[in-house]
Parts: structure tokens; C-alpha cells; sequence
């Protein structure tokens, strides 16, 4: 039963996730975006991790998306115009595709083994202590990032109504 629910929810959130890249207005995309995060939180809690996967609906799919769809509506982003390809990307797309996908394959081939001794630790206790002890200048940094996203927002908008 477990590996239908994770095989519907991996396959639901690569088709949203390509749906994300594929829409043409930022705000579908948006919601897409909330696709995925609703089906990785699935996933999180099929793997046991029941913290992570409420952090994962509260924080991203919820506080998150809804800041970019604040900020997508602030910058007044239409629907995105189309445009021909160049001939440099359909000339290299599919080969750089096809390294990036043999690099990836051979990084998870030799970390397998790795993955299969390591020790879960997902508990809310040792969540908290990492975010808080080891990352916290991290934490700190990410926070001021999406600040001063917010205020060029706002600016960008402020400045379109002028």
C-alpha cells in the first residue's frame, strides 16, 4: 500500500513540477508550485518524517507560495510571451540534458551505500537544534534575503504606477 501511495505522489509531483516550468502565466506556475510541495510533504511522511512534512504544507506550501503570489501580483507579472528558440539551445539542450542526468545517476549510484547506513534523525528536537545552533547564520541570511525580495517588489510596483 505504502508504494502505491509513493509511486501516485512521486509522479503527481513530477507533473506538477512540470507543469510549473511549462505554464506561461506566473501565477499557474504558482500553483503548480503548490503541487509539488503538497506531494513532497506525502513523500516526507511516507518516509516517516511527520515534522518535516508539516514544515513542508505550513511553511512552503502555505507562508511561502504565499509570498510569491504576492509578489508576482505587486510586480503586475503578465502571462509570459512567446518567443522562437535559439538555435544555440536546441543545438545544446538535449546533450547537456543527457550529462547532467549521467552525473546525477553516478553521484546517487556512489552515495547508495551511504544512504542505506545512515541513521534517521527527524525528530522536532534535533530539527531545532540544527536551525538553531549549526545553521542559524544561514537561517538569518535566508531571512534577510526574502526581506529585501519583498521590498524590491514593493519598489518595482510602486515605481510602475508612476
Amino acid at each position: 500500500m505504502a508504494t502505491a501511495i509513493f509511486l501516485i505522489f512521486a509522479a503527481l509531483a513530477v507533473i506538477c513540477g512540470l507543469n510549473v516550468v511549462l505554464r506561461r502565466h506566473p501565477i499557474a506556475s504558482a500553483l503548480w508550485l503548490i503541487g509539488v510541495m503538497v506531494s513532497l510533504a506525502v513523500l516526507y511522511g511516507l518516509l516517516g518524517a511527520h515534522f518535516l512534512a508539516a514544515a513542508q504544507v505550513i511553511v512552503y506550501a502555505g507562508a511561502i507560495m504565499v509570498l510569491f503570489v504576492m509578489v508576482i501580483m505587486l510586480v503586475n507579472a503578465g502571462a509570459e510571451q512567446s518567443s522562437t528558440a535559439s538555435r544555440m539551445a536546441s543545438f545544446l539542450g538535449l546533450p547537456l540534458l543527457a550529462g547532467l542526468l549521467a552525473v546525477l545517476g553516478y553521484v546517487l549510484w556512489r552515495a547508495a551505500p551511504l544512504a542505506a547506513a545512515a541513521k534517521p534523525k527527524g525528530t522536532a528536537r534535533d530539527v531545532g537544534l540544527a536551525l538553531f545552533q549549526t545553521y542559524l547564520l544561514p537561517f538569518e541570511i535566508t531571512s534577510i534575503l526574502v526581506l529585501i525580495a519583498i521590498l524590491g517588489a514593493v519598489v518595482l510596483a510602486y515605481r510602475e504606477k508612476d
